[in-house]
This record gives structure tokens, sequence and C-alpha cells, in this order.
């Protein structure tokens, strides 16, 4: 069966639950063991001192460990992305910094493209840097061969442990080709001896829109605050990839103790039940607004996966590697900060707030915002001005968005 209806039911009997049709939440701490020697065998496999034997199913012991809404609301997120295994976080940032700090350790570098979530961005720039991690940011315009030749004179080619990329990049909707970063990990692998890790951040399309493990990625990570929650009411971070990846973050998640809440993972498995139908009105909507825009003479440049503007190669890109364009729409207003902050504080339906991915509509200044601590160097390499507003759009009626919008810039 399709994603879509494997939400309902996947990985739940309701025989388990005196017959409730949806999964309880569970809130406990501890779960009770039938007999010692059951509590030392669900041990055994919770600290990896032997396999399971056939058919021996890891049983539950802590909520810190395992819990039914989070191991349910795992199993159910697999199925978007077909990976093997999933594991589940309280933020999007805890996802990302327990992720790259499973494979990361003093002396190793990444390479990240840039742009980037700002929180991720200050997180490798100031964090892995003081711990030791070498960093090198790349970004989408460059052709392989010159991130090639970046790397050979960085002096630390042979450390490199992880390419971590964000695409479409937040907010510029600039596309990274999965392949050609998972060609140069295979290329720096082949040299080196080690893996190098390709995680891809999917936030802004997935999972409906594309699947980056199934173009060359080892790991996909979602905030799933966003499209994945939907309603603006939790925050919570996916991880996804192979049993052997997942193992290895799951590891440090049980020592951090980030793994996501009983009532959290309860939302969110509610959610994902509309997932599909959600963002496809969304995009169906952003479709709309994209062409008004294109059309308004106060708007100097729209940014939206497969616009001609965006340029040939990452036209080129979008039609390979995904099946949707989303719902997130950056432009550019004339005038400058003055205009945009007068745009944005005549808006009446829209919402002026950061996040993205929900039911409602959402505006946002990521110069002065969401990429405020970005290094102004960086913003104006990747056109990240003054003048440009993030829309995130929502399910509202799409008429009623483009009234509002078109009101907002009539001064």
């Amino acid at each position: 069966m399709h994603p879509e209806s494997l939400m309902m039911s996947y990985g739940y009997h309701p025989e388990w639950s005196e017959g409730a049709i949806k999964c309880p939440i569970f809130q406990t701490s501890t779960f009770v063991f039938k007999t010692a020697e059951e509590g030392k065998a669900f041990f055994e496999l919770a600290y990896g001192k032997r396999y399971a034997r056939p058919g021996e199913i890891p049983g539950l012991i802590y909520s810190r460990l395992n819990n039914p809404n989070m191991q349910i609301l795992e199993e159910r997120l697999c199925l978007w992305d077909q990976a093997e295994e999933a594991a589940a976080f309280e933020s999007g940032m805890s996802a990302i910094a327990t992720t790259m700090l499973a494979f990361l350790k003093p002396g190793d570098a990444i390479v990240y493209g840039n742009p980037v979530y700002g929180g991720t961005h200050h997180f490798i720039n100031h964090y892995l840097i003081s711990i030791g991690v070498k960093v090198l940011d790349i970004h989408p315009k460059q052709e392989e061969s010159e991130i090639l030749e970046l790397i050979e004179s960085s002096g630390f080619k042979d450390h490199i442990r992880m390419l971590y990329i964000e695409t479409p990049a937040n907010p510029t909707n600039d596309l990274f080709d999965i392949h050609m970063v998972r060609r140069i990990a295979d290329a720096l692998q082949q040299h080196s001896g080690h893996t190098v890790k390709v995680v891809v951040d999917n936030t802004y399309l997935g999972p409906v829109f594309q699947h980056p493990l199934l173009h060359g990625a080892d790991i996909v990570l979602y905030s799933a605050t966003k499209y994945l929650g939907g309603h603006s009411d939790l925050i919570a971070g996916v991880v996804l990839g192979s049993h052997t990846d997942l193992e290895q973050i799951k590891h440090l998640r049980t020592f951090l103790g980030n793994m996501i809440s009983p009532n959290t993972a309860w939302l969110l498995m509610r959610s994902i039940e509309t997932l599909k139908i959600r963002m496809e009105r969304q995009q169906k909507n952003a479709l709309q607004v994209v062409d008004w825009l294109l059309k308004h003479p106060k708007i100097t440049r729209v940014y939206y996966p497969g616009l001609p503007s965006q340029g040939e190669r990452q036209v080129s890109i979008f039609h390979r590697q995904c099946v949707g364009s989303g719902a997130m729409i950056s432009f550019d207003i004339s005038r400058g900060e003055s205009e945009a902050f007068r745009f944005l504080n005549r808006l009446k339906l829209i919402h002026l707030a950061v996040s993205l991915g929900s039911n409602e509509s959402l505006a946002q200044h990521p110069y002065t915002m969401t990429h405020s601590d970005v290094p102004e160097a960086d913003k104006q390499l990747h056109n990240i001005t003054p003048s440009m507003i993030r829309l995130s759009i929502g399910i509202e009626h799409h008429e009623d968005l483009i009234a509002d919008l078109e009101q907002a810039l009539n001064f």
C-alpha cells in the first residue's frame, strides 16, 4: 500500500490497547518485565552485548531507550523515504546536532552546503569549530570540479567525514545535486579509505516531494516541527537511514536523552495521517501565489524551485531530483528593508512569524531574523538581502492569500 494509507494503522494493533482505534499516549517512564530473565535479555540487546536471535524482538525497558509512541512513529516515518530505520528527537536541531556528533570528532572535517538554516550554520561554525572539527562550505552554483578543487586545496581532504547539504536551501530555494554530492563522497572515500557520510536536510520538500535516500544520500533528516507536524503545536526532529547508521545515532541519543516525548510522538502520528493532502494543497496554493508575484511590479525576483529565474542548471536538478516544488517562496521587494518591513507590518491573513510548513501561512525577513547570525559576506554571496521576504504558504484559499499580499503591497 501507499504510505498515505499505511499512516493510519502501520505498527499498531488495536487489541494491544483495549480496541482503541488510535494508539494511546504511553505516558510512562519505565516498563515492567515479566521475568528477570526477560529484563536481562532486553538489556543485552539494548546495549549491543549480543545480536538478536531469530524471531527475537527487543522489548520495552525505559522511555529514554524506547516507548510505544516513539517506536510506532519511527516505523511509519520510514515508509515515506523507504528507509530502514528512523530516530525521532525533541527538535530539528537536536536531530541535526546528534547526527553530526555521532560521526564527527575533533580533527575530523565537514563540508557543508551554504546557504543553510541559520541554526545549523551557527552550530557548524561555532560549536563544531570550538571542539576542533574543521569546516568547509560549498554553494549550489559551484560545479563539481570547483568543489573538488576547493577540497583539494583545503588542507584537510583526508579528514572529511561528512558532506552535509540542505536542499532546497533556506531561504533561497537553491538546489544541491544529491547525485553530485554522492560522487564527491565516493571519491573522498576511495582516496582516504574511510567512510564519508552524505547527509541531507529534506525539510523544505520532504517527505512527499523529494526522497534523498533514493538519490544517494546516506542519511536524511527533518525538522518535524514543519510539514510533518504541520499545525504549529509541536517541536520535533527526525533522522532516517540504514540500520547501521541509525544504531550509531540512537546510541548517542540514549545518553544525550534528547529523544521525542510520548506526547509529541502522538501528535506527530496524528499529523502524518494528513501530510500528503496538506502538502499537496499547500503546493497548489504556492503555485498560484508564485504566478501572481511574478507579475507584480514591486517584486524584483521570485525564488522558487523549477522557475527559469533560478538558472538552467537549477531547473535541470529540479526535474531530476524533485517530484514537486513545495510551498516555500522567497521574493525580493523593491527598495530594501524599509519597504520589506512596511509590507510585513501590513499583512492581515498571513502571520508575521518564523518557522514554516504549517496549515497557516507565515511570512518573515530572513536577513534580520532566521539568518541574522550568518556573516555578511555569506548573505551577499547568496543574495540574502534586506529586500528578501520568505513565505510559507498554508492551506487557506489562494484568492484570500493573494488579496492579503496585494493589499500589503499597496503603499
